[in-house]
């Protein structure tokens, strides 16, 4: 009642002995609430890294803000013997405007000094939270934009705090900071010292550019000083993107010895940024760099480095990776990727990449509800040790034109496609390693499906494919060839639901396929179709080649069996059984396969998922009827509040494979987490990859150490192991750590 009377009394303060001296008071009681104005923005969390934002639209101005409020349990309006008016706002004093609030006990505007006289406990904060002032007095000017505030700690993103002697304000914009101490860290009653704090004789926070300037900076840690500098600048944690420093990382590798890496952030309008990463170490200057860049239909992202080393004395070495994409006109789309290196081991040995292939390409397309164009070209280049880029296809170029129809005479659905893809090699030698080859297609397909009434989906398929090729440089194939390959099937689909008492459900739908197919006698080499795999994802397609060189023949039954059930909790299972059936062995699939002869091997996938115990299994096998396996996957996943473990297993006879790799973490406690991954090659006889690490994450500090080897050698790499160290400090441009857990304080004992 007592702050609903005061509102009304500053409203019929008109009825009061008023005069043009008592307008300032007036004024400045009002403008009281208008304190947060002059404090620093907010706009989210702060990542001094985060990618440069694409372009905005115009928006309208936002409409005007709403007036001032200011409420007190009594206002009153005195005079001195000089006639001087003052303003006295008193208990649980409080200033709202544009979200924005002040809370004090006691607020005296005083007319002569043209001065706000404010008690404590004060609070400022505005209207997100992300920026408080806590003081227990302040002395300000009548506009707010200068004045002193004194025992005050200012309070950024709820993390950060700088408490001072006293605190300044200058021209509504720096906030002056002295005898100050900065520290993001929990501190108790019991454990007054911080993790780590950084003093100054001064902090200037410049609210525009939204940057912390610091004189005089000692870092502690623990109350130990660390380091001095005599000027230090970071962004505050209300800032996205800043141009600095980053947080620096140690790194010692068995090849380069130990090195530093200290990223350098710059930002290039808003909607570009430059980082720049030295590396130096004993053994090599390297300078890493990224560059992004967004417009309004499109972006780019380069990123590479050059180096000097030791370990090629006298060269440069360098790699370049980057893409990007832009809107072109007609719903066009234009996508290009960038990959290109100095030396084939350059990546491995800095570890910037694991790729052993590179490939450059540019890609148009345009996607449309029924049709679809695209031309691709690439440029591949092989970093392997057994591999030939002279004799390898290093030029690829492919073009499809797509259009789906629905043709109202035999009903269905139609398509029509046309296709283009050619190779060069470099190599002038005559035969395989130099052979040039280019193919075009036409192809059309139809397909229509109706539904039976005892509930079966039954569905015809023809189509007819025409290929045109030409071959350069190869005598053993002829320059020109053309190829036919119709082909008819048909299909038949039981999907079948049951729901059982316990709220789970069943679905089981056994599928027949019946194909049949032919082709002229393939006058023209095989390049595309050499590796072929069978899968639940081919067994029902019309053709188990990858690609357009050779095609399945012969009459075939395609048959499986997939079920499915799923409950309330959320548990799933599923199965898949299927196989093929020919009727006769065209001898065109290799024994590794499981496709050769009349009937190829079962395939056989099955998943569990337990998601109130978080864990998941899936395997796929191959194997025929006396159970000899061609092929098995095995993978598991599994956490619960302290482990996450992922392992997997394959085994392949076609590419004589034995792998079995593992990834796991361990949290330790709050703070502490411990991860290891492994990857062993059983064909080998050794370990081809492995790597521990252990993290310390709380609300102020992050600590990563990480060890890693790799075991695989080669012509161009020798084995390396690998340490690396990254210290961060958080709260300066940095969002909040994900699961970072705060520090608790001890209780006090009895």
């Amino acid at each position: 009642m007592m702050k609903a009377r005061a509102r009304l009394r500053l409203l019929r303060l008109p009825a009061l002995p008023f005069s043009w001296r008592t307008a300032p008071a007036l004024a400045a009681a009002l403008a009281l609430a208008g304190l947060l104005a002059a404090l620093p923005a907010t706009s989210g969390q702060a990542e001094s890294a985060a990618p440069a934002p694409a372009p905005e639209k115009q928006t309208a101005p936002a409409p005007a803000t709403a007036p001032p409020i200011l409420t007190a349990d009594s206002i009153r309006i005195e005079r001195d013997a000089a006639g001087n008016a003052r303003l006295i706002a008193e208990s649980n004093v409080e200033a709202m405007a544009s979200g924005t609030r002040l809370r004090a006990a006691r607020v005296v505007y005083d007319q002569a000094r043209d001065i706000l006289h404010i008690e404590g406990p004060i609070l400022i904060e505005d209207e997100s939270g992300e920026t408080m002032i806590l003081a227990d007095q302040a002395a300000l000017s009548a506009d707010l934009r200068n004045g002193m505030m004194q025992g005050a700690r200012l309070v950024l993103s709820r993390r950060l705090q700088i408490a001072a002697a006293e605190i300044r304000r200058v021209d509504g914009r720096y906030t002056q900071l002295y005898k100050s101490v900065a520290s993001s860290c929990q501190v108790c009653r019991l454990d007054p010292v911080p993790l780590w704090e950084i003093r100054a004789r001064r902090v200037i926070h410049d609210q525009q550019e939204r940057q912390l300037h610091f004189e005089n900076a000692q870092l502690r840690v623990l109350d130990i000083p660390v380091f001095w500098l005599p000027r230090l600048r970071l962004p505050d944690p209300t800032l996205k993107r800043a141009t600095g420093f980053l947080v620096p990382k140690m790194r010692s590798t068995s090849k380069l010895g130990f090195g530093i890496k200290a990223p350098y952030f710059i930002t290039m309008g808003r909607y570009a940024d430059l980082l720049l990463t030295p590396y130096l170490s004993a053994k090599t200057t390297t300078l890493e760099y990224r560059l992004r860049k967004n417009w309004a239909r499109g972006e780019i992202n380069l990123g590479g480095a050059f180096s000097r080393d030791d370990l090629r004395p006298g060269e440069t070495r360098s790699f370049l990776f980057g893409s990007g994409g832009f809107d072109l006109p007609r719903d066009f789309r234009l996508d290009f990727r960038i990959e290109t290196v100095s030396d084939p081991a350059y990546l491995l040995e800095y570890e910037f990449s694991d790729k052993d292939r590179l490939e450059t390409a540019i890609d148009i397309h345009r996607a449309r509800r029924d049709s679809l164009i695209r031309i691709n070209m690439s440029h591949f280049r092989s970093l392997r040790a057994g591999e030939n880029n002279d004799t390898l296809p290093s030029l690829v170029s492919d073009s499809l034109f797509w259009r789906r129809m629905s043709p109202a005479l035999i009903g269905g659905q139609l398509d029509f496609r046309l296709e283009s893809h050619g190779h060069y090699r470099s190599s002038d030698v005559a035969g395989d390693p130099g052979r040039d080859m280019g193919r075009f297609t036409a192809r059309l397909d139809w397909r229509r499906s109706g539904l039976l009434k005892n509930g079966m989906v039954l569905s015809a398929m023809a189509g007819l494919a025409a290929d045109s090729y030409i071959v350069r440089q190869d005598p053993a194939w002829p320059e020109t060839s053309s190829e036919f390959a119709p082909y008819l099937g048909a299909e038949l689909r039981w999907p079948m639901r049951r729901s059982n008492p316990n709220g789970s459900t069943d679905l089981i739908e056994p599928v027949l396929q019946l194909y049949w197919s032919e082709s002229t006698a393939p006058d023209h080499p095989n390049e595309d179709s050499t590796l072929v795999e069978f899968d639940e994802g081919n067994l029902f397609a019309l053709s188990r080649f990858p690609g357009a060189d050779r095609r399945e023949e012969g009459l075939r039954a395609n048959i499986g069996l997939t079920w499915r059930r799923e409950d309330p909790s959320g548990r799933a299972f599923a199965l898949t059984v299927g196989r093929v059936l020919r009727g006769r062995n065209l001898g065109q699939f290799a024994p590794a396969s499981g496709l050769s002869g009349t009937a190829s091997d079962w395939l056989v996938m099955g998943e569990i998922n337990l998601p109130r115990r978080n864990l998941s299994l899936a395997n796929r096998a191959l194997f025929d009827d006396d159970l000899s396996f061609t092929r098995n996957e095995t993978l598991l996943t599994w956490r619960n509040a302290r482990f996450d473990i992922a392992s997997g297993y394959i085994w392949e006879a076609q590419s004589n494979t034995s792998e079995w790799v593992m990834d796991g973490a361990w949290r330790l406690n709050d703070y502490w987490r411990a991860s290891a991954s492994w990857r062993y090659d059983f064909d080998a006889g050794r370990a081809a990859r492995a790597a521990a690490g252990l993290q310390y994450r709380n609300e102020c500090v992050s600590v990563d150490f990480s060890l890693s080897r790799r075991f695989t050698s080669s012509v161009s790499v020798e084995p390396t192991t690998r340490f690396d160290m990254t210290v961060a400090l958080i709260g300066f441009g940095t969002g909040p750590e994900a699961g970072a857990v705060a520090r608790r304080c001890r209780r006090i004992m009895n």
